[in-house]
């Protein structure tokens, strides 16, 4: 027994159904990459940070040196030089010595640490202070943020603009991404007329493309149109067939049933296996699925708030089943 719904036991019934990134890899420079799903995990190159680094201004100080420091014993240090973000190394801190510091410069060993401006009482060339301050105070460690071959993305992570900034601080330039999936899409029925074309008694124009089309775009593939195919089961059959020759995925929208006959089911099974054939659920007789060699068919009503909830539900899935996108199934609306 199972608590799932109707829907998600047919969603899971067609995704199961299909092979888990079955889309190709190719290499994406970085600049080009978003909204692109990560083919493999991305390993961090490097440590982040690469050095120890401060993360504030101040003076930079032997740690040791402010041990005995309090109200009643202050203690000075000499201002001898700066470390300005971008120096290349950080020189030997000597007892006494303090150094002007500021957010990103580099420091070295783990016995430092870095007075507050606030908290110096600044003389001259002299700032003294009244408590102790502890090693690696305000000081980012190596690799605090990301260590060397660590896991910075997992595959199947579609890459927004944070994870293309992450990927651009570790030197990384261009990434092993899924190629877009292509996707064939067709509209259907005697009664359907482009939305291009004037309106005449008894048609229907067709905006399923140009919404469908969209919404493939919007889950991260590719949309081509081969055209309003009228209800002939062996033209549609042979059209299919050839869409599917340059293509990853079908979608259909519309011909669900012409004289009483299941037209797409039996479309699906002249194409491969039929996987759903109805879904018990509002508007859900419809919804109809397949796969022909191990690219999902997706088949939608005619009526268009339907046919795109159709392709919500049932074709994301399937994209991002054949992307490799381990995410969960598209909820209902």
């Amino acid at each position: 027994m199972t608590d799932a719904s109707p829907l998600v036991e047919a969603q899971q019934k067609f995704v199961d159904a299909l092979p888990f990134r079955a889309i190709a890899a190719e290499r994406c420079a970085l600049p080009l990459a978003l909204g692109r799903t990560l083919y493999g995990d991305m390993l961090a190159p490097l440590d982040s940070p690469p050095y120890p680094r401060v993360i504030v201004e101040g003076f930079l100080v032997n740690a040791a040196d402010t041990v005995d420091a309090s109200e009643a014993n202050p203690v000075s240090f000499t201002i001898v030089g700066e470390i300005r973000p971008g120096d290349s190394q950080c020189p030997v801190i000597e007892r006494g010595q303090g150094w002007r510091v500021s957010t990103g410069s580099i420091t070295n060993g783990d016995a430092l640490a870095v007075v507050r401006m606030w908290e110096a009482r600044l003389q001259g060339n002299i700032f003294t202070i009244t408590r102790p301050f502890p090693p690696r105070f305000f000081i980012e460690d190596q690799g605090c943020d990301i260590k060397k071959g660590a896991t910075v993305l997992a595959a199947g992570a579609v890459l927004d603009p944070m994870a293309l900034g992450t990927i651009a601080s570790l030197g990384v330039s261009a990434v092993e991404v899924a190629h877009i999936p292509r996707v064939a899409l067709f509209s259907s029925g005697d009664e359907v007329i482009a939305y291009t074309e004037p309106m005449r008694p008894g048609a229907i124009r067709d905006s399923n493309s140009i919404m469908l089309a969209a919404a493939i775009t919007q889950a991260g593939a590719a949309s081509a149109f081969y055209g309003i195919v009228k209800d002939d089961f062996d033209g549609f059959v042979a059209a299919a067939r050839q869409a599917l020759q340059n293509a990853d995925m079908l979608v259909i929208s519309g011909g669900t049933a012409v004289g009483g006959r299941d037209f797409m089911s039996d479309l699906v099974r002249a194409l491969g296996d039929l996987l759903v054939d109805g879904v018990p659920m509002r508007s859900g007789r419809p919804l109809i699925m397949g796969v022909a060699q191990g690219k999902p068919i997706v088949c939608v009503a005619g009526h268009p708030p339907e046919a795109l909830r159709g392709f919500n539900l049932f074709g994301v899935a399937a994209l991002n089943r054949v992307l490799g996108r381990p995410v969960p199934l598209p909820a209902d609306v």
